[in-house]
């Protein structure tokens, strides 16, 4: 009885696989599984077999015929995702759907200007984890614990020595890492940074940064102002001028805030640029031996310079947007202005 069930099952099995439609598929039902079919007989035989063996007869019975309903529903839905389904009816004299034409976001494509830029100067784009090490976040750019430069970056922490990047600047060290001892490293960085900052029009917890690094032989400040005034000019227009201002960065050394002439009134001062005439928009600097001795280079015979600006800067500088806070919003009146 049990080889009995067993061709049944391959016979069955077979027939299933090979039925090209629903009508054969249920002639192949009936034929096993109905009131008069072959595995249905053998269930009702059961009354004739010894007793011993019936409880086994009746289970692998039982069991063939659930085997078999479940190849049967796989198969029915095999067969009818290969036939055309029925066209749904709607009102012709209905107006159509309109389908709006999507596009990239305003920093997404300020960022792609920016690393076009770097790019025909020769840059590479680099990128790191957006979970660092306070190693990599702090201590390779020469801020150790208690530096009171971490003050100005208050941060997301995990625990066990780990944090939300502030900066994209650990980049900048994992880059030298893998490359040295060759030379140049001449990359970019652009990312996601985060900090503990209010959102305002001009703050936000999440934001976007691009940072810059060129290490090599000769490297200096004059090979910085060359680079940083081409890409002004490329951003912002032919006419466009830059200047260096004195400041600090724990990872540069000397550093240096720098701004363009306002495109609003051409550097004649105006409201935008609150009389000045100049609009910050990055900061730079040469880097610092430790933070090159961090990367593995010798600070005694190579050198470098670094800088790092905000994305979100700027677009609202190029876009003319006053409020950073609409770039977060998703509101499309704003997004489909761009």
């Amino acid at each position: 009885m049990l080889e009995q069930l067993s061709r049944l099952g391959d016979a069955a099995g077979e027939e299933i696989a090979a039925a090209k439609d629903a009508a054969q598929l249920e002639e192949v039902r009936v034929r096993y599984l109905g009131k008069r079919g072959l595995v249905t007989g053998v269930l009702r035989g059961l009354g004739t077999v010894d007793p011993v063996r019936r409880p086994v007869v009746g289970e692998a019975a039982n069991r063939l015929k659930l085997e078999l309903e479940a190849k049967l529903a796989t198969r029915r839905g095999e067969l009818q995702e290969g036939r055309p389904r029925p066209r749904a009816a709607f009102d012709v004299t209905l107006p159509g759907w309109v389908v709006t034409r999507g596009g990239a976001h305003p920093l997404r494509r300020i960022q792609e200007e920016i690393e076009g830029i770097f790019l025909g100067m020769g840059f590479t784009v680099a990128e790191g984890p957006e979970i660092e090490s306070e190693y990599y976040n702090f201590e390779a750019l020469n801020m150790p614990a208690g530096h009171p430069a971490r003050d100005m970056q208050d941060s997301f922490y995990f625990g066990d020595g780990w944090v939300l990047r502030t900066q994209t600047s650990p980049v900048q060290i994992r880059s030298m890492e893998e490359t040295c001892p060759r030379l140049p490293v001449k990359i970019i960085a652009p990312g996601r940074v985060y900090r503990r900052d209010q959102a305002d029009a001009t703050h936000s917890p999440i934001f976007h940064q691009v940072e810059g690094l060129l290490v090599d032989e000769g490297i200096s400040l004059a090979n910085l102002k060359g680079v940083l005034g081409l890409f002004a000019r490329e951003m912002f227009g032919e006419g466009t001028r830059i200047r260096l201002r004195p400041s600090f960065f724990p990872f540069t050394e000397p550093s240096a805030e720098v701004d363009v002439s306002c495109a609003i009134c051409a550097g004649r001062g105006c409201r935008t640029c609150k009389g000045t005439g100049w609009l910050e928009i990055l900061g730079a600097g040469m880097v610092h031996p430790r933070v090159l001795a961090a990367g593995g280079y010798d600070p005694e015979r190579v050198s470098g310079f670094a800088f790092g600006m905000g994305i979100e800067r700027i677009a609202m500088l190029k876009l003319g947007v006053d409020d950073l806070r609409v770039f977060f919003q998703n509101d499309l009146r704003f997004l489909e202005q761009f």
